[in-house]
């Protein structure tokens, strides 16, 4: 039987957001992908994952959903096999943070999830990708079958997380850490301060790449979770 591993979502982010992976990933391990709409806090989002997890899996998450691979290792440790971190951070909230993501909410209010996603999407994909209109009809769509309440939970839940250092510290279990080189909503520098606490990761770049990696460079990053994902089996049969 194949292993189980959980594609998680991030902010503003559903199932779309993990499709090229989750083809490519398919021959090798049994493929749950996740959102979290709905829910505020990190801690709900990490039982909702916990509720369908078998005995052991794979976690892999995008933005905040890494955050949420971090809670759900910080519950059950050994049942977690090997852990995917891209485009993330472990750091609470830092100065600033809280009036920029209320900003954003503001703007969602008052003017809908369309206008929001008008204002957020570029900031949070490389400058050459802008005219990709394949992939911002993607970006849109997306946060547009979101609601604005929807996006509020999500806010809450970031601006309340909890420095989420120790959890990536405490992990007896491999990390594959990974972002866009133009990543500019969570920056490399970030990354590679999260890969100091651990010895026990990879980190790995992918290049020409905001935040959104999966769709930006589908190829690459189902390259670089395939690989990840058959080091974790290979090391299992041993």
């Amino acid at each position: 039987m194949k292993p189980t591993l959980f594609l998680l979502s991030g902010l503003l982010c559903d199932d779309a957001i993990w499709f090229e992976q989750r083809d490519a990933l398919a021959p090798l391990v049994d493929v749950r992908m996740l959102h979290f709409r709905g829910l505020q806090d990190l801690r709900s989002m990490a039982k909702t994952v916990l509720r369908q997890a078998p005995p052991s899996f794979l976690v892999a998450g995008h933005s905040m959903g890494a955050r949420v691979a971090l809670e759900v290792s910080r519950y059950v440790p050994e049942s977690v096999l090997s852990m995917a971190l891209l485009d993330s951070g472990v750091h609470p909230p830092r100065f600033g943070e809280h009036e920029k993501r209320e900003a954003l909410l503001a703007l969602a209010r008052e003017k809908g999830m369309a206008e929001l996603a008008e204002k957020w999407i570029p900031a949070m994909v490389h400058p050459r990708h802008l005219n990709n209109g394949r992939l911002m009809y993607t970006l849109s769509s997306m946060v547009q079958r979101y609601t604005v309440d929807d996006f509020a939970g999500q806010v809450k839940a970031m601006l309340y997380r909890a420095d989420a250092a120790p959890a990536l510290i405490a992990y007896p279990g491999h990390t594959l850490i990974a972002c866009g080189r133009q990543d500019a909503w969570a920056p490399l520098a970030q990354h590679e301060a999260m890969a100091r606490l651990t010895p026990r990761c990879d980190l790995l770049v992918i290049e020409d790449s905001g935040h959104m990696v999966t769709l930006e460079q589908p190829q690459a990053t189902s390259r670089l979770l395939t690989d990840w994902v058959e080091g974790v089996l290979e090391e299992q049969s041993l």
